[in-house]
């Protein structure tokens, strides 16, 4: 049990702080006056900072009314004792 705590916690601990960073992005009234591309840039960056498997298209971003929302949705993968564990994540916001 211990090794699959350790296993999964990390994985777990990067997507809340991605969570957390998508959160203060569309909380940032600036942010919806940056180009669509420039906000997809900043969380691409941010969760490659963290390690975690985001490729462009996993990062949605669009704005409606001066309304911002970004949703990300990716997949980790973890290799459990010979079994393997997708663990699918999609941290979103909108202001």
């Amino acid at each position: 049990m211990l090794v699959l705590g350790v296993l999964l916690i990390p994985p777990y601990a990067a997507n809340w702080r991605l969570q957390s960073y998508v959160n203060d992005l569309a909380d940032d009234p600036s942010t919806a006056k940056l180009p669509v591309e420039a906000v997809r840039a900043r969380v691409l960056s941010d969760a490659a900072a963290l390690g975690l498997p985001v490729h462009d298209e996993d990062v949605h971003v669009a704005v409606s009314q001066g309304a911002l929302k970004i949703d990300v949705l990716y997949i980790v993968h973890v290799d459990v004792a010979g079994y393997a564990v997708d663990l699918h994540f999609r941290p979103a916001a909108g202001s």
